[in-house]
């Protein structure tokens, strides 16, 4: 069946400039390469649903000016339905300047604009979309108080959620408990825990307050730990040649709400998101880089 998925959250473009190391403070290096892309994580998680072959709609605002036609490229190119983003007449479409370096590790400086005007009434105009949803995936590049809004909008139809904690933000137990699935990386559990973290287990189960929540913590090249109040379960990800990391954790959230929406148990779908995500960093860019299903389903055919 094909799953359908609405996406809220942002859109940014990626100004991407490529080098051999990270500049110190202070210091000016030479890149290699310079690059614009569609980008934002909410965008991207959008754009990888739609080609792991989901039906997506994503729920967002964008600004009036030549940043926004990346958007709009982008998703009419990958069937992505954005009859409900906003175009702001008063504020700019965010912008994210990255550096990525010759291992592919890399820096992200996001200017949110538009996205931190998203507004209940936004939410409201795509509520038949909402209700016929498998899915609704949202993160935390927006403005926070929306987060709840929305995640509350699609419980009261009955739509599974996933919360992914990103980027890294303190948010109300009451927010976190509007997530069925919670998928950190080890860096937004810090943040959601309050401090360091011994424990991935302990702390991921310490932020989860019903018995029918699941946090999915992921761990970079290790892959990702699931985490119930009951149980844990690890799912290795695949060896790959890194070389570039932008987009990987919106591709694995991607997968991950298509994988379930399709009717995968968890650890399967986490695999399936494992996959998506290995193949992703693969390559440069975010949206960009993002695989075709075809070609997760051929990474995990041996296995």
């Amino acid at each position: 069946m094909t799953a359908k998925i609405v996406v809220v959250g942002s859109f940014n473009a990626d100004l991407v400039s490529y080098m051999e190391r990270m500049p110190r403070p202070g210091e000016t290096v030479h890149g290699d390469r310079f690059a614009t892309g569609a980008g934002g994580k909410g965008s991207n998680q959008a754009v990888a649903a739609a080609r792991l072959g989901a039906d997506v709609t994503f729920i967002g605002r964008v600004g009036n000016d030549v940043f926004a036609n990346l958007a709009y490229e982008i998703w009419d190119a990958e069937g992505v339905d954005h009859r409900f983003v906003t175009r702001d007449d008063e504020v700019a479409t965010g912008v994210a300047p990255i550096l990525v370096d010759s291992s592919g590790e890399n820096m992200i400086v996001v200017v949110l604009g538009a996205n931190r005007r998203i507004r209940k009434r936004d939410i409201d105009a795509a509520r038949p979309r909402i209700a016929e949803a498998d899915m609704m995936v949202v993160q935390l590049e927006v403005n926070l108080e929306i987060v709840p809004y929305a995640l509350k909008s699609a419980k009261e139809y009955g739509v599974t959620t996933i919360l992914n904690p990103a980027p890294a933000a303190a948010i109300a137990a009451e927010t976190i408990q509007l997530a069925d699935y919670l998928t950190p990386n080890e860096t937004e559990l810090e943040t959601l825990s309050g401090g360091p973290v011994a424990d991935v287990v302990a702390a991921a189960r310490g932020l989860l307050t019903r018995g029918d929540q699941t946090a999915v913590v992921t761990l970079g090249a290790e892959g990702a730990r699931i985490v119930t109040p009951e149980e844990t379960h690890f799912v290795p990800t695949f060896a790959v040649d890194a070389v570039d990391t932008t987009g990987a954790g919106d591709t694995f959230n991607a997968a991950l709400a298509v994988g379930l929406s399709e009717g995968m148990a968890l650890p399967e779908a986490v695999r399936f998101a494992n996959a998506a995500a290995a193949l992703c960093v693969t390559k440069p860019g975010a949206a960009d880089s993002v695989p075709a299903r075809a070609d997760v389903d051929a990474l995990l055919a041996p296995f």
